[in-house]
């Protein structure tokens, strides 16, 4: 009977194998194509852009000012969603005086293109430029924001430019070392074509950092942000927040405000005093 079962055991496992091999960037990325509100509809002024990755990949985001602003956001978003789903951070940035630039990555949104993750690259580092470039903001008044799968995408970006900080909120040390801690009966760090190394990308960062990761988070350990934290250079501070990986800066609310206010103030400028105040969205 137990010699029956180990030919159905071992086709199970390689069939696993095989749709883990084959279907990889599904386990990674979940877009969606519509928009399904814009910064208009919470009361915030934006500016629709179109610009182009370094392959020709045409992107899409939102510029949203701030009013008196004292720096710019450039946000890296999460793996699941498009840009209409991370207005409740679009309020957060603007209540601190701090100006937005969120787009989204190819096959994301409006942005075209196939997703791969150096296309994800060629994103940011498109975005970065188009600031750079385009609106002619100078690089010490950019802020690298990335959540989730962001955080790598940023800390990537932040290596290879010198921003003002960067902030990591709820990452991963890499996509292979959480894949590995997620399904520890499979190879995969033998057979996983993403790295999405966020410990190795941030160990060159020169730029203060910002890490924010909190205990209760279901789905990217505590212990991956405090791994990051250890990696990262001097200057460097952590916030620990409470909630899932999904609404803990909502369910820390005034803690995790503060706690960006005091790091943004620290090395980026004091918020203005007349800034202006927005309820958070319901």
């Amino acid at each position: 009977m137990f010699w029956s079962v180990i030919p159905v055991f071992v086709g199970s496992y390689i069939g696993l194998v095989t749709i883990l091999m084959v279907f990889q960037s599904h386990f990674i990325y979940f877009p969606e194509r519509e928009i399904t509100v814009t910064p208009a509809e919470i009361g915030l002024s934006y500016e629709a852009v179109c610009f182009e990755a370094a392959d020709g990949v045409k992107l899409s985001g939102w510029f949203v000012p701030a009013e008196r602003s004292r720096g710019v956001i450039l946000f890296c978003h999460g793996n699941a969603g498009n840009i209409s789903h991370r207005l409740e951070s679009v309020q957060v940035f603007y209540r601190l005086g701090l100006s937005t630039f969120i787009f989204d990555y190819r096959g994301y949104g409006q942005s075209e293109g196939k997703l791969t993750e150096q296309g994800t690259y060629l994103d940011a580092e498109a975005a970065w430029r188009y600031l750079v470039q385009k609106r002619q903001v100078d690089p010490t008044e950019i802020i690298v924001f990335g959540r989730s799968l962001g955080g790598a995408i940023a800390a990537w970006l932040a290596r290879d430019h010198t921003p003002k900080a960067l902030i990591i909120e709820s990452t991963f040390i890499s996509v292979r070392d959480i894949g590995a801690e997620l399904y520890p009966y499979l190879p995969v760090r033998l057979l996983s074509r993403f790295d999405y190394n966020a410990m190795d990308y941030l160990r060159q960062v020169n730029c203060p950092v910002l890490i924010v990761h909190s205990r209760d988070d279901e789905i990217i350990p505590f212990s991956h942000g405090r791994r990051l934290f250890g990696a990262a250079n001097e200057p460097k501070e952590f916030l620990e927040i409470t909630g899932t990986h999904n609404e803990g800066f909502m369910t820390s609310a005034k803690h995790y405000e503060g706690g960006l206010d005091s790091f943004i103030s620290a090395h980026v400028g004091t918020k203005p005093d007349n800034c202006a105040s927005m309820s958070p969205m319901t």
